[in-house]
């Protein structure tokens, strides 16, 4: 389905009188980097996800984005869809989107699943780091930053497991917008730092983490769940950034553990 007034592309799957979950993908993908949760968690719980603005089948129109812009098409979905109390669950750039959306309307959701994600804003070299990135895409290609990007994404040991579905991911990333991609960077670049609420965050929360993980690394998602008063951390055993699709089972049964719990 498509939401109304900002034409975004909702997924959902399980019982709509049961207790929802909302999936937010991380950059640069799109809601299938969910599938094997969703598929695992769908017979107990009503899960949603959907394509983040510009990415995916959502429309990148001006490319223009900010983190906010993402956090109202979050809320925005939760009231279109009219969902009680969500489990809200980002990873990475959804891990932003989704502590904004806390941080913001903490009382709209039940609990928070962060996975491979920081609350720290960009510093100066992350920002440049962005900036490059959209040099590259400008100047050569979507394809050409996807190369040197995706990989750094995943354990080295994860990409050979994977095989095709890898390559799918790839694929995947490769068919968005560039207008939309560029847009995400400069969200992120320009995004809030969220560390001085992890404090005063109430909802029971579940850290997922990587163990390979070079983009959120252990120490500092660690870091992170120690500020939240009522969350439990979770490492994931030779898994990069994407654990959802390089451990997907290990995922699955820490994400139904700690929904058991609630």
């Amino acid at each position: 389905m498509k939401n109304k007034q900002t034409n975004i592309s909702i997924f959902s799957k399980g019982d709509p009188t049961g207790q929802p979950v909302i999936f937010v993908h991380g950059f640069p993908y799109d809601h299938h980097m969910w599938d094997k949760i969703i598929d695992e968690l769908s017979g107990e719980y009503y899960c949603i996800t959907y394509d983040v603005r510009g990415l995916g089948a959502s429309p990148p129109g001006d490319g223009q984005f900010t983190i906010e812009t993402f956090v109202d098409d979050l809320l925005g979905i939760i009231e279109e869809l009219q969902l009680e109390k969500p489990v809200l669950a980002g990873l990475s750039m959804g891990g932003y989107i989704s502590l904004r959306a806390i941080e913001k309307s903490e009382h709209k959701f039940k609990a928070l699943i962060l996975c491979d994600s920081k609350s720290e804003a960009d510093n100066n070299q992350a920002k440049l780091k962005r900036a490059q990135a959209i040099n590259i895409i400008n100047q050569k290609d979507l394809k050409t930053f996807l190369n040197e990007f995706i990989p750094s994404c995943f354990a080295e040991e994860s990409i050979e497991k994977l095989g095709k579905e890898y390559d799918r991911v790839f694929e995947r990333a490769l068919k968005n917008s560039p207008l939309g991609v560029k847009g995400c960077l400069l969200a992120m670049a320009g995004r809030t730092d969220t560390t001085g609420y992890l404090e005063k965050i109430n909802l029971p929360a579940l850290v997922v983490c990587g163990e390979k993980d070079t983009l959120s690394p252990p120490p500092v998602m660690r870091g992170l769940q120690e500020k939240i008063k009522n969350s439990s951390f979770v490492l994931v055993p030779a898994a990069g950034h994407m654990t959802p699709i390089e451990s997907p089972e290990i995922v699955v049964r820490e994400m139904r553990k700690f929904l058991k719990k609630l």
